[in-house]
């Protein structure tokens, strides 16, 4: 990542906006061609802080790109992440009786990438177009000067040959957790990572995706519960006789039950669980169809966790 940001600072030149797009479009391969989430953030970005404040680029147009890479891509393409993402989405509508399959989710999110794409185009091209400086902090970036030249070792064929591997095997088998083993398994061979290294490498991805399987079991709980306490359906048709019938009224209103949801919870894995057990009967007795209602729970989802101070994004 290191050199792939120095090879990224000759080229940019002076041009902030493409250095945006192309942050933008590295970052969509960390869900579903490389999947390793958010851990490539503070690898990639560190060393183009000072190049940004050089272009005067608006770091709020960096936040949007970087969060535009690591949410669209699974909540339109239907591999890695995705694939877990989507089957979520599809498991839980099926659960709570609204039957669909996680083929048809795909077919019908590919919208929402589009809408994220404008969004993206819009914050970048308009809203923070304009220069705005930075004041330049002294901070330690020994590691990524000690790479003093930019040129490929063995352990970066062995980490690329990794990465084709991981793509391979998802694509035939459509299991990520064995693709990523496997992956590892190259890795650990081929001493990209050395063998007195791997306890360390194995804690940092523990501590990152830790936290994340513990809030997705407090959300599966709380899902759980309100079943349990048949609160659901005294809750929807309060909310039908308020809506009165009005479909715009009640999209509008189920995205932002949604996205309060998941932004207290901070992930949009986690809530799908919670927001499907009122989404469903709601949707259903508003009338919207599969489609609507798995792009309004998507939709949700990824908003919160986009905005959510407790996401890990």
């Amino acid at each position: 990542a290191d050199i792939l940001a120095k090879k990224l600072s000759k080229i940019m030149g002076g041009k902030g906006k493409v250095m945006l797009l192309i942050i933008a479009f590295i970052s969509c391969f960390s869900q579903n061609l490389i999947p390793v989430h958010i851990a490539f953030i503070p690898i990639l970005v560190p060393p183009l802080l000072s190049l940004m404040n050089e272009m005067k680029i608006d770091r709020r147009g960096a936040a949007c790109a970087l969060a535009f890479g690591v949410k669209a891509p699974y909540i339109s393409i239907p591999f890695g992440f995705g694939a877990i993402f989507m089957g979520i989405i599809a498991d839980n509508m099926t659960t709570n009786g609204m039957e669909i399959t996680v083929g048809e989710v795909a077919k019908y999110n590919w919208l929402l990438g589009a809408c994220m794409l404008v969004g993206l185009l819009l914050a970048v091209f308009v809203t923070y177009r304009k220069p705005r400086e930075y004041k330049n902090l002294t901070v330690n970036t020994s590691e990524s000067d000690a790479i003093a030249s930019d040129k490929l070792t063995m352990a970066h064929y062995v980490t690329i040959l990794a990465i084709i591997v991981v793509v391979v095997v998802e694509s035939k088998i459509g299991l990520l957790s064995l693709s990523a083993t496997i992956g590892l398994l190259v890795m650990f061979i081929g001493q990209a990572i050395k063998w007195n290294e791997i306890d360390k490498q194995f804690e940092g991805g523990v501590k990152i995706m830790g936290l994340i399987a513990i809030i997705m079991l407090v959300a599966g709980g709380y899902a759980d519960v309100m079943k349990a306490t048949n609160s659901v359906d005294a809750l929807v048709q309060a909310a039908v006789s308020i809506m009165g019938g009005n479909k715009i009224i009640a999209a509008t209103v189920i995205t932002l039950i949604g996205l309060l949801v998941t932004m207290g919870i901070g992930s949009s894995f986690s809530t799908v669980p919670v927001v499907a057990i009122i989404y469903v009967p709601l949707c259903q007795a508003m009338g919207f169809s599969p489609a609507a209602t798995a792009i309004l729970m998507s939709a949700a989802a990824a908003l919160g966790d986009a905005g959510s101070p407790a996401s890990d994004t």
